[in-house]
């Protein structure tokens, strides 16, 4: 990759920045379809991260910025424009520059999740899902998943008052979806989640009650570290068809590059050129 004094930069901006996937996803995306574009990691600690933000988009040739932890969620607070999906999620991971000059927060977790389930040729529209998990990650998947037009969302989590909260903000967005709350059970869920840390080891007790999961079902997990988790290994064992977590991650990116008007493509090619491994 050439750099010069056409290439325009996307920031990735969070701290600490060693564990960053992004550079090796995006830049030889770049690289291969011949845009003259960077992503750079750029660590900024909370206490300067307002100030750089709103700086770093004095840059003539930024395009975007990238939002990692630990600034998600003070990001909703930092933009003149937050779209529903990052209203609703509480948190933001892609900031853009309007033609005005605003900036525009976005969320993408989720989008990436949706995404995934659609191409593998699920129905989501009309459908009952569950979310087991109302954190950042739990809270953008429902976000998208209102989105796509599932009917009814049951949540969950160990702090009720997270999955109220959750339930609160999708009400509002979306007044005719039906949200439950309390319950983990998936009997009767068309979509079930998994967006907490459990279940990803034997033994680990497990998000909900693997045999009340019906094996039409689909099953979606977030965990990324290991790609099938006893919780998913479960659920493909009774014939669920399912999706792992990284799955997440690679149908994301693309979004991503429509939002910030660069050439899209698919998460197929993404896995064949990035230089991470999972």
């Amino acid at each position: 990759m050439i750099i010069n004094g056409n290439t325009e930069i996307v920031a990735h901006i969070g701290f600490p920045t060693h564990a960053f996937k992004a550079p090796m996803i995006y830049n030889p995306w770049f690289e291969k379809a011949g845009v003259n574009a960077v992503v750079v990691p750029m660590g900024c600690q909370s206490p300067d991260y307002a100030t750089f933000l709103r700086s770093v988009f004095q840059l003539s040739n930024i395009r975007g910025a990238l939002i990692t932890m630990p600034h998600k969620v003070v990001t909703t607070h930092l933009v003149d424009e937050v779209l529903p999906t990052a209203a609703i999620a509480g948190a933001c991971n892609a900031v853009r520059r309007l033609p005005d000059g605003r900036l525009q927060g976005d969320m993408f977790d989720g989008e990436g999740f949706v995404r995934g389930v659609l191409r593998k040729g699920r129905v989501l529209k009309g459908a009952s899902v569950l979310v087991v998990g109302c954190g950042g990650v739990g809270s953008a998947i429902a976000a998208s998943l209102a989105a796509a037009g599932v009917a009814a969302i049951g949540l969950h989590d160990a702090r009720a008052e997270s999955a109220e909260a959750l339930g609160e903000r999708l009400r509002s967005h979306y007044p005719h979806l039906r949200v439950s709350l309390g319950s983990n059970d998936p009997a009767g869920h068309d979509v079930v989640v998994n967006a907490t840390p459990m279940g990803m080891n034997e033994g680990d007790p497990m998000p909900m009650d693997v045999s009340r999961i019906a094996p039409t079902t689909f099953v979606g997990e977030v965990v990324m570290k290991t790609e099938m988790t006893a919780f998913l290994s479960a659920a493909a064992a009774r014939g669920c068809p399912y999706q792992i977590g990284s799955d997440m991650l690679f149908e994301q990116i693309p979004a991503y590059l429509e939002y910030f008007g660069f050439p899209s493509t698919t998460p197929e090619v993404l896995r064949s050129i990035a230089t991470l491994k999972y």
